[in-house]
């Protein structure tokens, strides 16, 4: 098979241009500040000399110029100003509480009744099923896939074309929403040299223990002196639920388990389509999916026990004694 190449446009996610390559929302944004200034002008044009009219209106057209042209890390300065604004109107101080958040007792300070009370935090992950099933809510079930890389570049013309036609064999069948996020994260060494200094003992000969000391002090000066980045890849399929308007629990119930068990066969479809690309792709389960999660809310803290309980899972004790402890 004679290699082939297909070009495909760069500006599928551009806006399209429909006056002086102008978008509808710049349009939005200009059309109404041309008119504006141009009344003001009329108003205005008997009492006011049209330089100094010009001087007061070139600030107004500035301004209007920079939320429709202007962008910042790919976002529009007028969506940014959006952002800004729901930001500045929302609380700061979250917590995780019924809503509405009661009310202070009576025998609180009287300090304390007029600070304005927290405002309850929704996250958007309800709950994390041990198959890694990650309800929410409205938004419907999600899963994520971890994948693997493959080295595009060493592949011979012929590999190549398999890659691509593997990959948009996947893309072609996708059924629902899906999101690709490539992203660098530490690596912490510090549990590698720590197992290689408590297994060095236990070789079965001198020169093996001196190398495997030597090879946790090589990875402390390493970790030390370097700031150590892994490349991490992971699929997010989603599944809209089916729920419609005002239902009951039961039928929200039966729309999260039908919604999980369609993105669990999208995610396994998915592994088996990118291994025909060369790419391995395994789904995470509950621990894994909450972890990631967990490193997403605040990525320089240290990972997640993998021990510890998931959101909603119940905390048993295996008998007794370790319950009285």
């Amino acid at each position: 098979m004679s290699p082939y190449t297909v070009t495909i446009p760069a500006n599928l996610d551009h806006e399209d241009r429909l006056v002086g390559n102008l978008t509808a929302r710049q349009l939005a944004i200009f059309t109404p500040t041309a008119l504006l200034v141009w009344a003001l002008y009329l108003a205005t044009s008997a009492l006011i000399p049209f330089p100094v009219f010009a001087a007061l209106a070139i600030p107004l057209i500035g301004v209007a110029a920079a939320l429709a042209l202007a962008e910042r890390d790919g976002i529009t300065v007028d969506r940014l100003a959006l952002h800004a604004l729901a930001h500045a109107r929302r609380p700061r101080r979250l917590v995780l509480a019924p809503n509405p958040i009661p009310a202070l007792p009576a025998w609180a300070a009287a300090a304390e009744q007029e600070a304005p009370l927290p405002a309850p935090l929704r996250l958007p992950a309800r709950a994390i099923r041990g198959d890694g099933a990650i309800n929410l809510g409205a938004e419907g079930v999600a899963v994520i896939v971890a994948c693997t890389t493959v080295s595009f570049a060493l592949r011979t013309p012929n590999e190549q074309a398999a890659l691509v036609g593997a990959f948009g064999g996947w893309l072609n069948a996708l059924t629902g929403p899906v999101q690709i996020l490539v992203h660098a994260q530490p690596i912490n060494l510090a549990p590698a040299i720590t197992l290689l200094q408590e297994r060095a003992a236990g070789l079965p000969h001198p020169a093996l223990e001196d190398a495997a000391l030597d090879h946790a002090g090589f990875l402390g000066e390493l970790a030390a002196t370097r700031e150590l980045l892994g490349r991490q890849v992971l699929i997010v399929l989603r599944e809209p639920s089916t729920a419609h308007g005002t239902s009951v629990e039961a039928r929200r119930f039966r729309d999260a388990e039908a919604a999980a068990l369609r993105v669990l066969q999208r995610a396994e479809q998915t592994t088996r389509a990118l291994a025909a690309a060369g790419i391995t792709a395994y789904l995470l389960d509950g621990a894994q999916a909450a972890a990631v999660l967990a490193a997403a809310a605040d990525p320089t803290a240290p990972p997640m026990d993998p021990g510890q309980a998931m959101p909603d899972e119940p905390i048993t004790y295996g008998n007794q004694a370790e319950a009285r402890r």
